[in-house]
């Protein structure tokens, strides 16, 4: 037996919408949980950045950085650098550090993976802290 026949733009659109409506419920789900966790940790190895490790999805490449939950619930790459020029002044590395969470922007499908592991990293998190 076969079906009516679909469009497959059609059925892309659908598969599009599904992957965007996870996406926002995701979206939804760890910014409950942020409010949940206070204080909020500092990064580790940060001195200003607070937040939490997400690690990578798996099969996913390498081309972003150090991605951090931040307290607000949303995703962010954590960019550790110095001021190369305050550094040729003679400043040191403690007062040049730079530290910037810079918002995940990443498309629908990439944010569902990358949100799942934020959401099993705040869980994590919260069961450490749960007293024993």
């Amino acid at each position: 037996m076969t079906g009516p026949s679909i469009d497959p733009m059609t059925q892309r659109a659908m598969a599009d919408a599904i992957v965007q409506r996870a996406a926002d419920q995701l979206r939804d789900l760890l910014r409950q949980l942020a409010v949940r966790i206070t204080p909020f940790p500092p990064f580790p190895g940060a001195m200003f950045a607070y937040g939490i490790e997400v690690e990578p999805p798996p099969g996913v490449s390498a081309d972003v950085g150090c991605v951090v939950l931040g307290d607000d619930g949303a995703l962010y790459e954590l960019q550790v650098g110095l001021d190369q020029q305050q550094m040729a002044q003679g400043g040191d590395a403690m007062n040049t550090r730079h530290e910037e969470l810079v918002p995940l922007v990443l498309p629908p499908a990439a944010y569902v993976g990358y949100a799942h592991r934020a959401v099993i990293a705040a869980t994590e998190y919260l069961e450490q802290q749960r007293p024993s």
